[in-house]
């Protein structure tokens, strides 16, 4: 199946993304790129069986969540979100359609977690972090085997 060229999606969308919200540097543009390989192969942008959305493949009560308790204490962060979202109170269904949003979103829940990213190289690390944080201990994301492809992300 095909999908989105690596290269043209890291940098064409997801470093300039991180870079207009100020949350950029090579270790989360490698976890963002990584993340969105994993969760949907830059294929899907809806889940196959069940409610994620976008590449990265947030559930809307992430993303929600992410509104109503952790975005109301970043007032400069909320503010790119909304700019990028282009409405004042963006919805889950932007992910979907909004690639920059999605990306975004999907650097916000990263942001959430209190360890600091791993290096920009580590694709074990990367992918480790992405399953501790991003996808959760009884998701389906297995670190080891998802290792080389947050090694693809770095290569890219």
């Amino acid at each position: 199946m095909a999908g989105l060229d690596v290269r043209q999606f890291k940098a064409l969308a997801v470093r300039p993304t991180l870079d207009r919200i100020g949350l950029g540097g090579d270790a989360a543009i490698n976890l963002l790129v990584g993340t969105a390989l994993v969760e949907s192969g830059l294929v899907w942008l809806a889940q196959v069986r069940g409610p994620a959305m976008g590449l990265f493949q947030m559930e809307p009560a992430t993303h929600d969540d992410c509104w109503e308790t952790f975005l109301p204490g970043q007032p400069m962060i909320a503010a790119a979100l909304r700019l990028l979202a282009g409405q004042n109170t963006p919805d889950a269904g932007q992910m979907v359609t909004n690639l920059a949003y999605a990306c975004a979103m999907a650097r916000v829940k990263y942001l959430r977690a209190a360890p600091p990213l791993p290096a920009a190289t580590d694709a074990a690390g990367l992918s480790a972090y992405h399953k501790r944080v991003y996808n959760t201990a009884r998701g389906a994301a297995d670190p080891v085997r998802n290792t080389p492809i947050f090694q693809q992300a770095i290569n890219a």
